[in-house]
């Protein structure tokens, strides 16, 4: 199965309101596909750094720009309840027109939990949480009515009026390492994200990659389903070397990871003194990559 190249960008939010705006609608004019924010109550990286509240900037940032898909990556599910996180899907994507991205994750986000008091319990019980939440939320947006009992959560006729614009619903991302929350990707996602890991390079995030796509399609079998049709995407905004240092650095890297079956890439903003590269790949070089077709996922 076919698909087709998208190129995404994640802001940060150490920026004032105008600012922010500013930027989001900077991105759309470069003709990105998809702008998105970081889900954090506090900065990883710096505590001290302003940080908005998710989901409301997302809803403000919809009402000013047009075309451009939005999203948080990623949701961090133990911040919210799932009854309500539905509801904040579907506001956003009634205020959004339709354009809203979905992309759900199990967390980690040590400086958030401290502030904020959340138990954030061991990886392997904030992947089970990950699989009710997705489960609930997967429940909610495609019914009116949705009851769920399970270990974390509990819902109990719970009506989702209105439904979300995009029917059934909002294309859904899952980010997935393990075993155990790929199956979660496998079973409920219409795309699967990997950001490598901390402090690598893209090209030692490759065969990681890789391998974990790999594994993916093993879970996709064991659910029943073809692993073609899952689209795979790599958040680069991680790697330490920028692929905003030249168009052949940039090219490189979308080259190689479309050999692997990634078809949609995800970068930061780029540093200062990279934004007229920045932009120059962004009017002539993603035009080019475009036209030259999507990447296509097969199974050995």
């Amino acid at each position: 199965m076919a698909h087709k190249l998208r190129f995404g960008i994640t802001t940060r939010q150490d920026l004032s309101w105008p600012d922010l705006v500013k930027r989001w609608q900077y991105i759309e004019q470069l003709g990105f596909d998809t702008v998105w924010l970081p889900d954090h109550i506090v900065s990883v990286f710096d505590p001290s750094q302003p940080m908005m509240e998710g989901w409301t900037a997302l809803s403000a940032l919809a009402t000013q720009t047009t075309r451009i898909r939005i999203g948080l990556h990623v949701t961090n599910i133990l911040f919210r309840n799932p009854v309500l996180l539905a509801k904040q899907i579907v506001t956003v994507d009634h205020v959004s027109n339709g354009r809203l991205e979905v992309a759900l994750g199990s967390g980690n986000a040590a400086p958030s939990y401290a502030i904020a008091g959340i138990a954030a319990g061991t990886v392997t019980e904030r992947v089970d949480r990950l699989a009710e939440v997705t489960e609930i939320v997967h429940k909610l947006l495609r019914n009116e009515v949705t009851t769920y009992e399970g270990r974390y959560y509990q819902v109990k006729d719970a009506m989702m009026r209105p439904p979300p614009v995009q029917r059934p619903c909002p294309p859904l991302t899952i980010a997935a390492h393990r075993r155990s929350a790929m199956n979660i990707a496998a079973t409920f996602a219409d795309t699967w994200d990997s950001f490598g890991g901390f402090g690598l390079t893209s090209s030692e995030c490759l065969p990681l990659t890789r391998e974990r796509s790999r594994r993916l399609d093993e879970c996709c079998v064991s659910v029943g389903r073809d692993p073609s049709t899952l689209t795979r995407s790599f958040f680069a905004g991680l790697v330490v070397d920028s692929p905003w240092s030249s168009v052949e650095a940039f090219r490189d890297l979308i080259g190689c990871y479309r050999e692997i079956g990634i078809s949609e890439f995800n970068f930061r903003w780029p540093a200062t003194d990279q934004l007229d590269m920045f932009e120059r790949i962004a009017r002539e070089v993603l035009p080019r990559l475009r036209e030259s077709g999507p990447t296509s996922r097969t199974v050995d």
